[in-house]
């Protein structure tokens, strides 16, 4: 760490900030670090400044790809407290990534203790809007210096916390770029991890995407180029018509896409809602049919960061095509404003997803 720290801002100033949030380029007052090393395991823990970080040009993260991160939000309750949504799962998978890394794994409460700690003492930055959160990024890196081509012996972690808004009230509808000469991931790949070369490797698509006038990518299957596996870092649902009603179907998780936490809350909470849900694989073809023949009223895509958000249109080198008329449907609607009223306190709990904060000042 440097020795002059980034100053805070003021009261004044972190207000403005938080009337008009954008993503990922404010960042909260704090952070948390935490060292491991092969002799000591985790230690050296503490809460200080924002500050920028030192490495040595010889650093292995920089040489070798070990670098892991989750993405997760805190929510302004209507009583003042702060509340975070599923951090033990979160740091499951955390500790999953790790794994497949060769990196050490944190103890759960260790990384629960992290995220608490950040928010204690920056739980100023939760923005008060309905949708509206302080996104944590808990991230490891292997932080020892030398060019040895093995796993690294020292890492570091840490936590910072920037505030987000969606982007709008309700948002609008994304194009997807099906494109099949690029992979996200191949079996026994690092696709279920979530590491930074995985993401990386996509930006040369995700441009592709934004050259067509479109948000994302809709990722493929490596063996096939058939199969819909992710769009962008969010997974996809389809809202299939049937005979009974409406149906969620999504890609079932196959070790080259990442297990969402927001997927995985969607599966639990449209079968509260009545909804029937199934994992079943859906191709490129099928999607652009059944959308066409109305077998497939709508999609959407889920990921911690974008939550909920419709799928408007669907475009390709020799695809081009609308899903449902365009907008969000009342499927996906009822799912996101579900997910929110959870969020910031105005539907019970039942799944026990939040865990309650409090905050420095409370």
């Amino acid at each position: 760490m440097n020795d002059a720290a980034v100053q805070p801002l003021s009261a004044r100033r972190r207000e403005e900030v938080l009337a008009t949030p954008g993503f990922g380029d404010v960042f909260s007052d704090h952070m948390v670090t935490m060292r491991w090393s092969a002799e000591m395991g985790w230690h050296d823990a503490k809460v200080g400044p924002l500050d920028a970080m030192s490495l040595h040009p010889a650093t292995m993260a920089l040489h070798y790809g070990q670098t892991i991160f989750e993405g997760m939000k805190a929510f302004w309750r209507a009583n003042g407290q702060r509340a975070l949504f599923r951090p033990t799962d979160h740091a499951r998978r955390f500790n999953r990534s790790a794994r497949r890394l060769t990196m050490p794994t944190l103890p759960e409460q260790h990384f629960v203790a992290a995220l608490e700690a950040l928010l204690r003492v920056d739980g100023d930055w939760v923005p008060r809007p309905r949708g509206h959160s302080l996104y944590l990024r808990p991230f490891m890196i292997a932080a020892e210096t030398g060019l040895g081509l093995r796993p690294a012996e020292e890492y570091l972690f840490a936590v910072i916390g920037t505030p987000a808004r969606p982007a709008s009230v309700e948002p609008n509808p994304m194009r997807l770029w099906a494109a099949p000469e690029y992979i996200r991931a191949a079996p026994g790949g690092t696709g279920a991890a979530k590491c930074g070369g995985n993401y990386g490797g996509a930006f040369v698509a995700q441009r592709q995407a934004a050259a067509n006038d479109c948000d994302e990518v809709v990722w493929l299957d490596a063996r096939e180029r058939r199969f819909i596996e992710e769009a962008g870092g969010c997974n996809l649902f389809f809202v299939e018509s049937t005979a009974d009603g409406p149906r969620l179907n999504t890609p079932p998780l196959s070790g080259t896409l990442l297990a969402g936490i927001t997927r995985d809350s969607i599966l639990r909470l449209a079968r509260s809602l009545g909804l029937p849900v199934v994992q079943q694989p859906v191709t490129l073809d099928e999607w652009e049919q059944g959308c066409r023949d109305g077998r497939i009223a709508e999609t959407f895509a889920c990921g911690t960061a974008r939550s909920i958000v419709p799928v408007g249109h669907v475009v390709g080198a020799h695809r081009d095509w609308p899903v449902g008329d365009g907008v969000a449907g009342p499927v996906t609607s009822r799912l996101r404003a579900a997910m929110l009223d959870i969020h910031h306190g105005r539907a019970s709990d039942e799944f026990g997803w939040m865990r309650l904060v409090e905050t420095d000042g409370q």
